[in-house]
């Protein structure tokens, strides 16, 4: 692996204690950052003007989230995806392996056209037991990628014609040839492997240029990639569990950075949320597009 071309450190952006915060996006209709902290299934919602952010806690495992077009959020929960409505109401939308009890949802993200992705993995993280799956608009659910061990991040090119994708402890990131027009995701070949000395890899966004920006659990860091492989940069944080990234603020230069905290850590910031003020700036996070039943007609 080359030396990166640069290596900086990122800077406190929210003192949080999250076991595990993950999933961030931006949310543009409000400006907000909006991450999930896993273990006790809470959803974050932070303006960086504000202090604190709002928390809704939802009582079970929450894993990932997304902004759903026609208001509120789409999300993968311990049972399948879910819908949150504006009124605070949550919707199982279709169940993920119910038939395997031992297995979870983790991290998931929107496609361009606004189909939400999810996968799964054992809660004991037995090799291959988990898969990642499409949510399709009209709320089927289609399982795209099988053998999985801990379904991880999600990105695409600018082009939408890769989509990029980390199973954990295969330790590395693969790429997909992409269709837009069906979510077919074929092709899959290894971009990075990622030396155990450098952490695991976690979740993942993409910048304007298409290079990946990848969160290196138990590594203290992110690593930006070209879409060849090729170590670009090396951000630095002060705490081991970086989980995840995303791109938000008023021109997409703010990288923002989700953390965990271990039981017993002694790093007195895991669990918060960092940033890093990026020189290429990021894509906007997509809105699921999901046609979900009216609020009205869901009570009846």
């Amino acid at each position: 692996m080359s030396a990166p071309r640069l290596e900086e450190s990122a800077e406190l952006a929210l003192e949080l204690s999250c076991a595990l915060g993950e999933s961030p996006v931006w949310d543009a209709r409000s400006d907000e950052l909006v991450f999930v902290d896993i273990p006790p299934g809470d959803l974050y919602r932070w303006s960086p003007a504000a202090a604190r952010p709002r928390r809704t806690r939802l009582g079970h495992s929450l894993s990932a989230v997304a902004p759903l077009a026609p208001g509120g959020y789409v999300l993968a929960t311990r049972s399948g995806f879910a819908v949150l409505d504006e009124r605070g109401d949550l919707e199982l939308v279709a169940a993920v392996e119910s038939d395997r009890p031992g297995n979870l949802m983790n991290d998931g993200k929107c496609d361009p056209r606004g189909r939400f992705w999810a996968g799964t993995m054992s809660a004991t993280e037995e090799p291959g037991a988990g898969s990642l799956y499409r949510l399709e608009l009209d709320g089927s659910v289609a399982r795209v990628v099988e053998g999985v061990t801990v379904s991880n991040g999600l990105g695409w090119s600018g082009d939408g014609k890769t989509m990029y994708y980390v199973d954990s402890l295969a330790r590395g990131l693969d790429a997909f040839d992409f269709s837009m027009e069906t979510g077919d995701a074929t092709a899959r070949r290894r971009v990075v492997d990622v030396p155990a000395s450098c952490g695991v890899p976690d979740g993942i966004c993409v910048d304007e240029q298409d290079y990946i920006w990848v969160a290196l659990y138990s590594g203290h860091a992110l690593h930006r990639y070209s879409p060849e492989g090729v170590l670009d940069a090396r951000v630095e944080l002060p705490v081991a569990l970086v989980t995840s990234c995303t791109f938000g603020g008023p021109d997409l230069r703010d990288l923002y950075i989700t953390t965990g905290r271990a039981p017993g850590s002694d790093e007195p910031l895991a669990g918060s949320v960092f940033c890093y003020k990026a020189a290429v700036p990021g894509r906007p996070g997509r809105e699921c597009e999901l046609r979900v039943r009216p609020p009205a007609e869901r009570t009846r």
